[in-house]
């Protein structure tokens, strides 16, 4: 019997051994992985700090040139203010002029008995709208009034007493001046210094190189996203950030350049017409309180020389700030004192009393000359001062206001130009 052989089962492939991979080449440096990168996220990381960068820009360059505005606005209402303060100063010592002039004619007081009264009612005037115009004045502006009320009484008792002949109402009349200078004029001084403070710190509320700055740090956010951008989409400038950016940089530029002009405006407004409004309404109180130094020096008969001192130190100020359209007047008046001061010495008290108390050819009329254009000097400069600063206010206001509208539309830009990126990734 013959065997069958079994077939042998034919053995199984051998496995296939895995080809080696080749390596990818790595990435350039600097460069994200696309694999890593989450791009959507990443597209509405740089959409929120670009539009946040145009928003917050627009808006603090509205804020930094709308305080501009406010500011100027401010330091006008401080020069009136100030303006008024002196002129109440000035008004006040006129009006003391006014009252020793009179009483050196005795009980029959000359027209400057009225022009007395006039004066002090416009004193009192001022001080109300002075408390009106200024609320952080008032308190201080209250206690004027009452030194002021104080030495109104004191006068009126005095010019009382010398339409009756009594020799007292000399010494009611110099204890009212020594009272108003110990009273009510280191009050005014102080009102003068604050208030040329306010003025002066007001009209430096121009601020080019916060406007500057503001718009550096957003061109630079801006500049660091489209560098960021073209790193990841091969696309080297992004035209809605670059809208932004030129926004961003004429806004700057109008803002920081409106601001440089304001700012040196408001400093030659400062130095030159504030400067001279100040210097002209010291030189016109102190003119005025050198007047009724004389005529309180005459009032005293030969034992007034601590008047003569007071009016040597007043005569002084007003040197300091003559010009040249209030000099001839001045001096004039320097001169007709010299004559008085000279009669009295010599023992010619009355003749040295008429030349103090003459309408005309005394030394009233060039005193009352020179205050005059002091006044006037300082009433156009003030109205220069104030104008000045006003006028630039519309503009600043519009300038603003655009701004903020640019800033606005810098964002949009921004959104726009990141969603032609998340447009493309889609």
């Amino acid at each position: 019997m013959s065997q069958t052989a079994t077939p042998q089962a034919a053995p199984a492939p051998a496995p296939a051994v895995p080809a080696p991979a080749t390596p990818s080449a790595p990435a350039a440096q600097g460069e994200p992985d696309a694999a890593l990168v989450n791009t959507p996220a990443l597209l509405n990381r740089w959409q929120l700090i670009g539009m946040s960068a145009a928003i917050l820009f627009g808006i603090l360059s509205a804020l930094v040139q709308l305080l501009g505005w406010e500011s100027d606005a401010r330091a006008a209402e401080d020069t009136r203010q100030l303006v008024r303060v002196q002129e109440i100063q000035s008004s006040l010592l006129r009006a003391d002029a006014l009252a020793t002039n009179a009483f050196l004619v005795g009980g029959a007081e000359s027209e400057q008995g009225t022009d007395y009264d006039d004066e002090l009612v416009e004193v009192l005037r001022l001080i109300t709208d002075a408390a009106d115009a200024q609320p952080a004045d008032r308190a201080v502006l209250a206690e004027l009034n009452v030194a002021v009320n104080a030495y109104a009484t004191a006068v009126a008792q005095a010019r009382d007493y010398n339409r009756l002949g009594f020799p007292v109402g000399a010494e009611y009349l110099s204890g009212a001046s020594d009272a108003l200078r110990a009273d009510a004029i280191p009050i005014l001084k102080a009102l003068v210094e604050t208030n040329t403070d306010r003025a002066k710190g007001a009209m430096n509320g121009q601020h080019p190189v916060w406007l500057l700055l503001i718009g550096v740090v957003a061109l630079t956010v801006l500049v660091w996203i489209n560098q960021q951008q073209a790193r990841v989409f091969r696309r080297r400038i992004n035209k809605g950030i670059a809208v932004a950016a030129v926004i961003v940089l004429a806004v700057t530029l109008v803002g920081v350049v409106g601001a440089w002009i304001r700012d040196s405006s408001n400093d030659s407004l400062r130095d030159g017409d504030l400067a001279l409004a100040i210097d002209q309404a010291n030189a016109r109180t102190s003119a005025n309180d050198a007047k009724a130094n004389e005529s309180l020096a005459l009032i005293k008969r030969g034992s007034g020389a601590k008047f003569e001192v007071s009016w040597k130190e007043a005569a002084v100020d007003v040197e300091e700030s003559l010009r040249r359209d209030t000099a001839d007047t001045w001096n004039a008046y320097v001169a007709q004192h010299e004559k008085i001061v000279a009669l009295d010495e010599g023992g010619d008290w009355e003749a040295a009393r008429d030349l103090a108390t003459a309408a005309e050819g005394g030394s009233t009329e060039p005193l009352e000359s020179f205050n005059a254009a002091s006044e006037q000097i300082v009433g156009s400069a003030q109205k220069t001062v104030t104008s000045g600063l006003e006028s630039w206010r519309a503009l600043a206001l519009g300038v603003s206001l655009l701004s903020l509208l640019l800033g606005v539309v810098a964002a949009a830009a921004v959104a726009r130009g990141i969603g032609e990126r998340r447009r493309e990734f889609s």
